[in-house]
């Protein structure tokens, strides 16, 4: 039986600068489809990443708005809306140890280089994903937000032992906290 994503309150969107592989766009489409995105983008796209019809088995652009910016000067989010980076930088927080805004918009880099200094700058916070070297965009995303999901979806406190909580207790978990600094 599969069970939904518990909702948390707040929105994310995700998307990527200067995407040039369709089969890759195609797969953080999918993925931010799955994880209950309320939006997607690009920004600078290669044209052919956008062919992406053989890699989205889940026709995610009928489901989540896409925005297909040709620049960053083009790209305008909601207001109060935080724009994190994911990106290895030196000076980047670890994912494991960062705590998602209610309201984010999540940008990757390209496949084969990073998020361009003006995309940088633009980002209230740099996120890393504590890997020895690159993964794919299209994991990266999916490591993202699986991590959005953990920390925001109001699911319990994992065991002490191994293994998973008693499941005929889903109906008392919580809903989702704000952790206090």
């Amino acid at each position: 039986m599969t069970r939904p994503i518990k909702a948390a309150r707040g929105y994310f969107g995700v998307g990527v600068e200067g995407i040039s592989k369709p089969m890759n766009l195609g797969a953080i489409l999918r993925t931010a489809h799955a994880f209950g995105a309320s939006f997607a983008f690009t920004v600078d796209a290669h044209h052919d990443a956008k062919d992406i019809f053989r890699s989205d088995t889940a026709r995610s652009l009928q489901h989540v708005p896409y925005y297909d910016w040709s620049g960053l000067s083009d790209m305008v989010l909601p207001k109060a809306c935080t724009l994190v980076g994911i990106e290895l930088t030196d000076d980047a927080v670890e994912l494991p140890s960062f705590r998602h805004p209610r309201a984010a918009a999540y940008v990757l880099g390209r496949e084969k280089g990073s998020l361009t200094p003006q995309m940088l700058e633009r980002c209230e916070h740099v996120v890393r994903i504590p890997t020895k070297f690159c993964v794919n965009v299209s994991v990266a995303a999916a490591l993202t937000l699986y991590d959005r999901t953990i920390c925001l979806g109001g699911y319990p406190e994992r065991p002490v032992m191994p293994g998973g909580p008693d499941l005929a207790a889903i109906e008392r978990w919580e809903t989702p906290r704000i952790r206090q600094r």
